[in-house]
């Protein structure tokens, strides 16, 4: 098989969630458990840190994964979804899964596939373990893809689990109440195993506090020993004076991430490092300054407040639920822009009108539409869009939304390119 070969037999193969959406998701951890069964129980054989959350478990994983590596550690690193690339997703101190280590995985698991009848996800998963045990990590930083209890990725024994904030996404499969939604991310939460919740939320406290509790596992709420105060913020990335209980910890920290959210994932970052400082890791304070200056670089970290270009100032983000957006448009109204142009798509399976509420009627709005069945349709788009007073024109697929707004937007403008992941993953400069 080529590489793109070995794609496209996955791809039609087995349900894809990035595609297909709920279908494609199995609550069961069956599936994952009898293909680790068969590749030998990978998921035993490396240290591993378990990240989930709501908003933020991509930048926490990232920053994390930074951090280990400039420790000297060989880190493992399993996200989702890609952008670009399916081998975005499998990283070993920032370089990206081989393509033939994928093609030999896929070529000798064939029959086990078709057994197994895996979904995408699934495969993606084992064969994540199975790479980071072949080639010995130290480490593996893994984010949840989806919810957390049920997760394929929840079979693990980490050192130690984070979970960053909680918020309304994916209700369809997780719950209509942040109780709920908390009470699947705290089903990541194991027997004796320290577990990191990066904000201390009061209406879920409690759904982590009773889990702890339950199966006897150390509780760290990050925001109750570490605060953040950003002190200076360009286009590129920000400052921060970060406390540990009252006292100054790290001053004028460093972060190429330039999002504003990222004070919120920040707490959690460092508490989930001071665990494993307790449980004996060496982690000194320049790798943390180094790895969380330079996420981006070290890990290939991409679609996070993105600047694309400057003039006029283009720049993507892939916050999608609400949550997300309210920040993005904080940080939208923080520039003072004349005007903002926004490239907009979402999928079908979102509450996209309660999103849709949120943006201002200020704004020039270009609809569109990704490449993926899960799209929403973006005539659908367009008409939701008019019924809450926002104007704008319908494009048939990215690449003719952000053309639009290139053409239509003056130097001292703003364009912004998001909504979905998706839509995010076809801007062409990524």
């Amino acid at each position: 098989m080529t590489y793109q070969e070995c794609l496209d037999y996955l791809y039609q193969q087995l349900p894809m969630y990035q595609r297909i959406g709920n279908a494609a998701f199995k609550k069961s951890l069956d599936n994952i458990i009898a293909l680790c069964d068969a590749l030998g129980q990978p998921q035993h054989q490396f240290k591993s840190v378990h990240v989930a959350g709501t908003n933020g478990k991509g930048s926490s994983s990232h920053m994390l994964a930074a951090v280990l590596q400039e420790a000297g550690y060989k880190t493992g690193l399993y996200t989702s979804p890609h952008l670009k690339s399916f081998t975005e997703r499998v990283r070993i101190n920032g370089e990206e899964l081989p393509q033939r280590y994928l093609i030999d995985f896929v070529e000798r698991n064939k029959p086990l596939f078709e057994q197994v009848m895996p979904s995408f996800f699934e495969m993606t998963v084992a064969l994540a373990f199975k790479y980071f045990a072949d080639e010995q990590v130290d480490i593996a930083v893994i984010e949840v893809g989806l919810g957390g209890r049920l997760d394929s990725t929840n079979i693990i024994q980490p050192e130690v689990s984070l979970i960053t904030n909680i918020g309304f996404d994916h209700q369809a499969l997780l719950g209509d109440s942040l109780e709920a939604i908390a009470g699947e991310k705290a089903g990541i939460i194991k027997g004796n195993t320290p577990v990191v919740i990066s904000t201390k939320q009061s209406e879920v406290a409690h759904v982590f506090e009773q889990k702890a509790a339950q199966v006897h596992a150390p509780l760290y709420f990050a925001t109750d020993a570490i605060q953040v105060e950003p002190v200076a913020q360009d286009l590129q990335g920000q400052f921060y004076q970060v406390y540990r209980q009252g006292q100054l910890y790290l001053e004028r920290l460093e972060s190429d991430l330039a999002g504003m959210y990222q004070q919120y994932n920040l707490p959690g970052v460092l508490q989930t490092l001071a665990v494993l400082q307790e449980k004996g890791y060496t982690i000194p304070e320049s790798a943390i300054r180094k790895g969380i200056a330079h996420t981006k670089t070290i890990t290939g970290l991409k679609g996070r407040w993105q600047v694309l270009s400057e003039s006029p100032l283009t720049i993507c983000d892939t916050g999608h639920n609400a949550d997300g957006i309210k920040q993005i448009l904080l940080q939208l109204q923080a520039l003072n822009p004349t005007n903002v142009h926004m490239v907009f798509g979402a999928v079908n399976d979102k509450d996209v009108t309660s999103i849709l509420q949120l943006l201002p009627k200020s704004y020039t709005y270009y609809f569109c539409q990704a490449q993926i069945p899960r799209a929403l349709p973006v005539a659908e788009l367009l008409e939701k869009a008019k019924s809450i007073g926002l104007s704008g024109q319908a494009f048939g697929t990215v690449a003719a939304a952000i053309e639009a707004a290139r053409g239509n937007a003056a130097p001292d403008e703003v364009i912004f390119i998001g909504g979905s992941t998706f839509v995010v993953a076809e801007i062409e400069e990524l």
